[in-house]
Order: structure tokens, then C-alpha cells, then sequence
């Protein structure tokens, strides 16, 4: 079977168009679609549906694709064991992380990781979403919940606190939070119910029963910012409040969660020189934060 073939395939079942599959490739859409229709002749089977949406690939295709991954995936983990690039490693590892943490925390510190290593490119998609590191949404999943089931390598690594936060604009002009019962009378910043893609980001209901909140996203950048112009209260990071001294802890002694941040690798990616070096890398910068995680900054005091 033709590779060239082959990684045509992989390529638009990640990207999903004739386009992006090209792009992926560095070859042109015209390339890509005669590639594929000479592997469907080849094997005289259909494997790709096209519509005006994108490509999709049909149940023999997804069997292909299983099997092609697996190749590509061989000899990526062949070439890094014989070329030892474990000093310098090449190629491209895409992050998939919450949106604070990637954005706010983990961009910023990528500087030392693509320093020691320039022929490594880094794609990090900062949402707040679960991927699925069987279909190759990412090569490195950070998550809030370790996951039920797939040949997934779990670990976790680290905890970090959260708080009721408010603007120092807003405490002024609003009655006394003395206690966790006057919570019920200010209005609460938070996630959209139906939107909340794991049980961890429901905070409300730890903090006091009956709470509704007045303004709700999906973005926690959003709710930030709203908690920052006094809009309400809002459940933040420390480590994100600390980057905004305008805000103030309420209640830190009665109200104070805890999560936590699992680093999920495929099975089958776990030996790949620039994912584990990566995943080592977004670890350590974990550790060294420690106090920054759990503790909250003296000016949101």
C-alpha cells in the first residue's frame, strides 16, 4: 500500500477537509483527493464521504485509519529511539488544556521548553472542552477528572485552590459578606449550567445551596473580567486572581475549593521523545508553582 496514500488519509481525518489535509501535508488539495482516490482504487473500497461540510470517513475507512495510525505511530517511536533526540527533540506536539490554564499559566512558560529545543513546534488549544486523544484531538490532554476508560496514560499532577472573589469596587457598594449565608444575597458569576463539560467546574453548589447565578459563560476569562468591572462575585483560580490585584478574596477562611489537574498521554504516544518531554516539562513548571496553586496572592487579601 502507498504511504503517500496512507498519510492522506491521517491527514484528512484530522483535518477534515481536502484543505486542511494539504495544509498538514505540504502538498495541494489536488494532490490530497488524488491520493485518496487511488488508495479507494487500490483497496476497491469507498472510504471517504464527501459533502459540502467536509470529508468524513466511512466505517472502512476508520478501520484504515486505525491501522495507518498505527504505522505512522511505529515509526515515529522507531526514529526517535534510533536518531536519541531525547537532547534535542523535533516535530510537532499539540497541548489541549482549560482555558486558564493554558492561556494564563502554561503559554507563558513554554519560553525555556522551545528554547532548549527549536526544532519543536507547540499547538495549544486552550478551551474548555474535553479531547479525545484516540481521534487525535491532541498529543497531551490536561484535565480536571482522570478518565473512566481507553488505553490512556494517567498522572496527576498538581492541586490548586479556588476562592469567592469580587472587585474592591464592588465590596464597597454592596452589603457586608460577613459569612456564607450572605452569599445569597449578591449576585454570582458563573459557568452555564448545560455547558459545564465535567462535574469539577460546578462550583456553586459547594459554596452555599440556593445560589443562581446572574451572569453566566462558558469562557472563565469572562467571568473574570465581569467580576473585575462588578458585575458580582465570581469562583476563581488563585492563581489566576493573583494576576489581577483589583479583586478581593471573600471568605477565605469559610470558603476554599480544591481541584485538581491530570496529564493524560495515548498509550500508544507515551515513548514519543517530544510528547513525554513535553509532558515532563508542563509537570515540573507545576511543581515549581506550588505555593502560587494553592495559596492566594497578599493584594487579593
Amino acid at each position: 500500500m502507498n504511504w503517500d496514500y496512507l498519510r492522506a488519509l491521517i491527514a484528512v481525518a484530522r483535518g477534515g477537509t481536502l484543505s486542511a489535509a494539504a495544509k498538514m501535508l505540504g502538498v495541494k488539495h489536488s494532490t490530497v483527493s488524488r491520493h485518496l482516490a487511488g488508495l479507494e482504487a487500490e483497496i476497491r473500497t469507498r472510504l471517504v464521504v464527501r459533502a459540502p461540510g467536509g470529508l468524513t470517513l466511512t466505517d472502512a475507512g476508520l478501520r484504515l485509519l486505525e491501522a495507518a495510525e498505527a504505522m505512522e505511530l511505529q515509526a515515529q517511536t522507531a526514529q526517535d529511539e534510533i536518531s536519541g533526540r531525547d537532547v534535542s527533540i523535533s516535530g510537532t506536539v499539540r497541548i489541549g488544556a482549560p482555558d486558564a490554564f493554558g492561556a494564563y499559566f502554561l503559554s507563558p512558560r513554554l519560553t525555556r521548553l522551545l528554547d532548549q529545543n527549536p526544532a519543536l513546534k507547540v499547538q495549544l488549544v486552550a478551551t474548555p472542552r474535553s479531547f479525545n486523544l484516540t481521534k487525535r484531538e491532541a498529543d497531551i490532554a490536561i484535565a480536571l477528572t482522570m478518565p473512566e476508560r481507553g488505553r490512556l496514560v494517567t498522572r496527576k499532577m498538581a492541586t490548586y485552590g479556588l476562592g469567592v472573589f469580587a472587585s474592591a469596587a464592588y465590596l464597597a457598594d454592596k452589603p457586608a459578606i460577613r459569612s456564607v449565608d450572605d452569599l445569597r444575597r449578591h449576585r454570582f458569576i458563573s459557568y452555564i449550567d448545560d455547558l459545564i463539560f465535567t462535574r469539577e467546574l460546578d462550583y456553586l453548589g459547594e459554596v452555599a445551596t440556593g445560589i443562581d447565578a446572574a451572569f453566566q459563560s462558558s469562557n472563565l476569562f469572562a467571568q473574570m473580567h465581569a467580576a473585575r468591572a462588578g458585575l458580582g462575585v465570581c469562583i476563581l483560580p488563585y492563581f489566576l486572581a493573583s494576576g489581577c490585584p483589583d479583586l478581593k478574596l471573600v471568605l477565605p477562611d469559610a470558603v476554599r475549593l480544591v481541584r485538581s489537574w491530570w496529564i493524560i498521554v495515548h498509550e500508544e504516544q507515551k515513548n514519543i521523545a517530544r510528547v513525554r518531554i513535553t509532558a515532563d516539562f508542563i509537570t515540573q513548571e507545576l511543581a515549581n508553582e506550588a505555593a502560587l496553586l494553592m495559596q492566594p496572592a497578599a493584594h487579593n487579601l
